[in-house]
């Protein structure tokens, strides 16, 4: 490898990571490129999904555990971590929507936590951000405010004149919105699984999908082959006990059905400070050259 590369990826909560684009660093990582995970809020608020974890004890314990599960499975994927400390705001349900809880990360002042994000790009120093787009990949509070809060962190970074107490400007080179759940990949899926004789997880999704809402496909600009490394992405997800089924829909379609109809990962560019040619199968194109030169 002619050059080392860093990306960090900005997540909402533990477990956001290893739902999104989790192959795609464990591919970069085997590569010998340095990735790093930055979780927003400690998850404290989420529900546990997992019927054999509703346990009294894991209920008492939580916020310990949600950061024990993280740490599994950053060891798994071989991504550093970080933390910036911030409370759940949970997913608010009902009509109407109650108010959100005092002191959560989606009421906290914007400022607050872009300084601390812009704190840790100027130390990671990483070439490429990826984090959710403006709808927050589903509308949680958190996922929208991470969203602000990348973007935001990433304009501020390399300017000098932005959070001088917060280390020395860099500028990252590329910003990515991860899209992992379009309807093309789940109807390509569903297509797959039943031309086979089997029962597809995508069924009643794709029957109630509104057509009005679009697809996120018409969005990506960026795939990323990484189906080698579809196992890493599944043993971490297995590592959030608390918030993933072993025996949910997450893990109903054979790997070697995913590595044929759709080994990829997908990204739309949304910043480029470096020439690149769309449609893009490497989240580093353009940066190597501009790095060596």
């Amino acid at each position: 490898m002619a050059e080392q590369l860093r990306l960090m990826a900005v997540h909402a909560h533990p477990d956001d990571e290893s739902s999104k684009g989790a192959a795609t660093m464990a591919k970069y990582v085997a590569e010998g490129h340095e990735v790093m995970v930055v979780t927003l809020t400690g998850g404290e608020r989420g529900s546990i999904l997992n019927p054999a974890m509703e346990r009294p004890d894991v209920l008492e314990n939580i916020t310990q555990i949600r950061r024990e599960e993280m740490a599994e499975a950053a060891k798994i994927l071989g991504i550093q971590h970080r933390w910036l400390g911030y409370v759940d705001s949970g997913l608010p349900e009902g009509d109407p929507l109650p108010p959100l809880p005092d002191g959560c990360f989606a009421l906290v002042p914007l400022e607050g936590p872009t300084e601390k994000l812009v704190e840790v790009i100027r130390e990671f120093r990483p070439h490429v951000i990826v984090t959710y787009d403006e709808n927050g990949g589903y509308p949680h509070p958190d996922h929208i405010r991470c969203h602000e809060v990348s973007v935001a962190a990433f304009e501020a970074a390399g300017d000098p004149e932005r959070f001088t107490g917060a280390g020395e400007p860099w500028t990252p080179l590329k910003l990515y919105y991860s899209h992992g759940f379009s309807r093309l990949r789940m109807q390509r899926m569903h297509d797959a699984m039943e031309a086979r004789g089997l029962e597809s997880p995508y069924k009643e999704w794709l029957s109630k999908w509104d057509p009005d809402k679009g697809d996120v496909a018409d969005r990506v600009t960026s795939r990323v082959e990484c189906g080698e490394y579809f196992h890493v992405r599944d043993d971490a997800l297995r590592a959030h006990a608390t918030q993933i089924d072993p025996n949910s829909r997450w893990f109903v379609i054979p790997l070697e059905l995913q590595r044929e109809v759709w080994p990829f990962e997908e990204y739309e560019l949304a910043r480029s400070l470096v020439d690149t040619t769309l449609p893009e199968d490497d989240l580093f194109d353009g940066i190597t050259e501009k790095v060596t030169a």
